[in-house]
C-alpha cells in the first residue's frame, strides 16, 4: 500500500510518499510544496492544490493523511492554516482517495515515542525508519512522519471499513 502523507501550511506543505508492506516500511518520495509568497491568497491555494494534484497524479497513492490543526493566538493566522490545510485535504478527497486525520502529539509519539517530541527529534527518528529520506527538509519530514503514523494506525479504518467521507470526521 502506497500512503501519502501531508503536512499543510500555506507558504511551505510538506508531502511524503511511503510504501507499507506489513511492517516493513520504505521511502519513495517527498517535497515540499511552495506557493509564491507575492501571489494573491487565492491564486496560492490554487498553486498548493495544483502541485499536490501533481504529486497524486505521479505517485498514485492508496491512501492519504493529513496533521489536524492546532489553533495558535493569531486568529488570521489560524484562519489561513484552515484554508491551505481545506485546499491540501480536498486534493486526495476529489480523487476518491481515504483521508485521515492524525493530531500533532499522534503523529510524534507514533514516530518518536513521546507525544511532546521536538522537530530535530522527529526528524532525526524519520531519517531511521526511512533511510531513504536524505532531503532533510522539515516539512518533508513532517509530512514523512504523518504517513508513518497512518502506517502504524490506519488499519484501524480499513479494518472498520469506513467510506472516505466519514473519516473527515
Amino acid at each position: 500500500m502506497r500512503v501519502l502523507g501531508l503536512d499543510p501550511g500555506l507558504r511551505h506543505t510538506g508531502w511524503g510518499i511511503i510504501e507499507v508492506d506489513g511492517n516493513r516500511l520504505s521511502h519513495v518520495a517527498d517535497g515540499v510544496a511552495n506557493p509564491s509568497a507575492d501571489q494573491p491568497l487565492a491564486a496560492r491555494l490554487v498553486a498548493l492544490f495544483r502541485e499536490i494534484g501533481a504529486v497524486l497524479e505521479r505517485f498514485r497513492p492508496d491512501e492519504a493523511a493529513i496533521e489536524e490543526t492546532f489553533v495558535n493566538r493569531n486568529a488570521a493566522s489560524t484562519l489561513k492554516l484552515g484554508l491551505a490545510r481545506g485546499v491540501v485535504l480536498l486534493a486526495p478527497a476529489e480523487r476518491g482517495l481515504r483521508v485521515a486525520e492524525y493530531s500533532a502529539n499522534m503523529i510524534k509519539k507514533a514516530v518518536v515515542g513521546a507525544g511532546h517530541a521536538d522537530k530535530a527529534q522527529v526528524q532525526m527518528m524519520v531519517r531511521r525508519i526511512l533511510p531513504g529520506f536524505a532531503s532533510g527538509k522539515p516539512d518533508a519530514a513532517d509530512a514523512l512522519a504523518v504517513a508513518i503514523c497512518h502506517a502504524h494506525h490506519g488499519g484501524t479504518w480499513r479494518a472498520w471499513n469506513i467510506p472516505a467521507a466519514k473519516m473527515f470526521g
